[in-house]
């Protein structure tokens, strides 16, 4: 009798640990994920400010599933989902499953705006947040040698849309970069003359925080010398402008979106499901798809509710789901089911820049030093790979002590797949 085979869609966070549960399970375990790495996204940002270089948040994943007997990993792209035949159709072959765990995360959400989506970063891929890096540097490059003020003025302004854990961390460290390193590397270029802008259509940054740790958050980033625009929504850009609600323009060459993100492109190659708000997919409170015991959707990708509100798009909500996805297959395996998922909400944090941070867990908020040191230890130890943790701590550490960020090279002058 041939084993049954798990078929897993995506190796993020919720993929990651849906693969390790079921690693050792004796289960035929297949991997299809379109990059052959598993990426730490809530470090992306790091890589575009010049403190971390692109494999040290990244670990390869023919590694990780080495000492798996029934694994085998397929770099891939899925192009669509027979329900009936339980098949998944890629760009090189057709993939049988028994059991199905769709895991293929989030995209940025433009929310229709095609001027932003063509002139906007974003910070969802290695390569991106290479461009973001690049795009920085050179913008100092060019400012260096550029007599106009007005576009001097704009080649050092620097939008940042999206007041969550991405923008404020992103905000903080730019200013950081700029204040003790880039400014050294130009002394034709003064910090006053340089511009971040961090703008949030709510009334607060860090919306999912308690109001002190908000207030808080701002302003620290103030003192920073960040701008903080609260209230304020984007509805355009080109190539120099960013353009506001009410007719506002602010002059720019770099704007970074971290505003939404909606369901990847997957979750419309899955036929006949419901589809909720950012494209998500809506699943049952075991997180299988209605009609479909053998699919669960987890991640981003999943529309579960919890007191009546879909969870958020989060990693820590991806990881727990992946994790019951994959005892609820062991579970089904030996005969027996699982409650339904419930959702533990461990806390939520965000780092604004050296010796700074926001916490809150259990009802305890902490900030400042300690929330810092926390959030840095967390996320050393959420990292995949001993050498990764080892070398990101010496980084942070060189960098705590030094004030230095040595990730400067320029790698590239165009912005691959858009403007230069």
């Amino acid at each position: 009798m041939s084993k049954k085979r798990v078929v897993i869609a995506g190796m993020g966070f919720g993929g990651l640990r849906a693969a390790k549960a079921l690693g050792d399970s004796g289960l035929e375990l297949i991997l299809i994920d379109r990059n052959n790495y598993h990426l730490f996204q809530p470090l992306l940002y790091q890589v575009a400010t010049a403190g971390l270089e692109e494999e040290e948040i990244a670990y390869p994943l023919r590694g990780l599933i080495r000492g798996w007997k029934n694994a085998t990993f397929l770099l891939a792209e899925i192009t669509g989902v027979n329900v009936a035949d339980r098949t998944i159709q890629t760009d090189g072959e057709t993939i049988a499953y028994d059991y199905l765990i769709v895991a293929a995360g989030s995209r940025t959400n433009y929310f229709g705006m095609e001027s932003v989506a063509n002139n906007a970063f974003d910070l969802k891929r290695l390569d991106q947040a290479e461009d973001m890096r690049n795009q920085i540097l050179l913008m100092f490059e060019r400012a260096s040698r550029e007599s106009d003020i007005s576009r001097r003025k704009a080649l050092l302004t620097f939008v940042i849309v999206g007041g969550g854990p991405t923008g404020v961390e992103f905000a903080g460290a730019l200013r950081e970069l700029i204040v003790y390193v880039l400014s050294k590397d130009h002394p034709t270029i003064a910090v006053s003359e340089t511009r971040i802008v961090l703008i949030e259509a709510a009334d607060s940054l860090l919306t999912a925080m308690p109001e002190d740790l908000r207030e808080y958050a701002r302003h620290k980033l103030i003192s920073m010398g960040v701008e903080v625009m609260l209230e304020s929504k984007v509805v355009g850009a080109t190539e120099e402008t960013v353009e506001l609600f009410g007719g506002m323009t602010i002059g720019t060459h770099t704007l970074l979106w971290s505003a939404g993100v909606a369901a990847a492109e997957l979750a419309g190659a899955i036929p006949g499901i419901e589809r909720a708000g950012a494209g998500r997919l809506v699943v049952n409170a075991d997180l299988t798809i209605p009609g479909h015991p053998e699919i669960m959707v987890v991640g981003d990708m999943a529309c579960c509710l919890a007191n009546g509100a879909p969870l958020p798009m989060m990693a820590p909500v991806a990881s727990q789901q992946g994790e019951y996805a994959a005892q609820s297959i062991l579970a089904r395996e030996r005969g027996a089911t699982l409650p339904p998922f419930r959702y533990r909400d461990k806390g939520a944090m965000a780092t604004i820049g050296k010796s700074s941070a926001v916490a809150v867990t259990r009802g305890f908020k902490f900030r400042g030093y300690i929330a810092w040191l926390a959030w840095l230890l967390l996320h050393l130890f959420y990292l995949v790979g001993f050498r990764n943790r080892v070398v990101v701590m010496m980084n942070w550490t060189y960098a705590y002590w030094f004030q230095e960020r040595q990730v400067r090279i320029i790698t590239a002058k165009k912005r691959r797949g858009g403007r230069s």
